[in-house]
């Protein structure tokens, strides 16, 4: 029983920063911008993360500032694909580049420094106690439990609410939200600018919590699964909670089963294969329309 409360535990704090990224990026694609900076944004935010909570010596500041400079970081995207109305593959690509390269210059001086302020797992009262299900669920770090929440909030917004209306207009038909009254640019700003932020704190949880120590190129490749993640959960915060979980499970099996009759590098490629498989998939016009997909997504809206 401990060693499946173990292994189950690890593929929740796998999956959490693959979903904390997602949620955001749907945001700022409802909206109608692409942006495939989702990987410079989170190498930033671990850097920025893992050297704020180092020199402060409390990783609640390194988390909180990490989501910051996320949000700076989609902010340059915005200006570049919204208000110069730029190619947003381009400028997402170039923002990608831009941010993997920032944090391995940043963090050269903190390679191989191991993070003594960390997260502390949180017990819920009654809850945890629960057999299996309690320790599983109910005895995870806070920012576990922010993610569930943001992850519901979000859902809710997004399909319950007139701001989520709003949003959902922007990207199906922009010239149509312009004339109810709707400043299309300020909405996309705003998207994108929730996307850069989530994209930060993912970033800063693997520096904080899953792997609380800098390596240049710890990222490892997530921002990619989140692009994939995003239309594997068509869009919906609710359903990435399930997609973003499942892909944690297989970043932990590639470990857990060293050394079974399984090789372990085929599991490694699996998210990835995944990834290519659903983007190849989302490809097909006739199945964007059914899967959810934001009509306008990657065209840049001109009055």
């Amino acid at each position: 029983m401990t060693w499946f409360v173990l292994i189950f535990g690890r593929f929740l704090v796998a999956g959490t920063p693959l979903l904390l990224g997602t949620i955001g990026e749907i945001y700022a694609e409802k909206a109608g911008n692409l942006n495939l900076g989702v990987e410079g944004m989170m190498a930033v935010g671990a850097i920025s993360g893992f050297a704020f909570a180092h020199n402060t010596g409390n990783p609640w500041i390194g988390f909180i500032l990490a989501g910051c400079m996320g949000g700076l970081l989609s902010l340059v995207h915005a200006f570049v694909t919204i208000s110069l109305r730029a190619n947003q593959v381009v400028s997402g690509l170039a923002l990608t580049m831009f941010g993997v390269g920032l944090s391995g210059f940043i963090g050269n001086e903190y390679v191989g420094i191991s993070l003594v302020p960390r997260f502390k797992n949180v017990a819920i009262p009654f809850l945890s106690e629960i057999p299996f299900v309690g320790e599983v669920l109910f005895t995870r770090s806070p920012v576990f439990y922010i993610a569930i929440l943001l992850a519901v909030v979000f859902w809710y917004i997004m399909f319950r609410t007139k701001w989520g209306i709003i949003i959902r207009a922007c990207g199906e038909n922009p010239k149509t939200a312009e004339s109810a009254g709707i400043n299309v640019y300020r909405v996309q700003y705003t998207c994108v600018l929730i996307g850069g932020v989530c994209a930060g704190l993912a970033g800063a949880y693997i520096s904080l919590y899953y792997i609380p120590t800098w390596i240049d190129g710890m990222i490892a490749g997530r921002g990619w699964i989140v692009i994939a993640l995003v239309i594997l959960s068509q869009w919906n915060s609710l359903k990435a909670l399930f997609s973003c979980y499942l892909f944690g499970s297989i970043y932990v099996l590639q470990y857990a089963l060293q050394g079974s009759f399984l090789n372990p590098t085929l599991l490694l490629m699996m998210p990835y294969l995944t990834a290519v498989t659903v983007l190849i998939v989302d490809s097909k016009k006739t199945l964007k329309y059914k899967t959810g997909s934001p009509t306008h997504l990657g065209e840049p809206y001109i009055k």
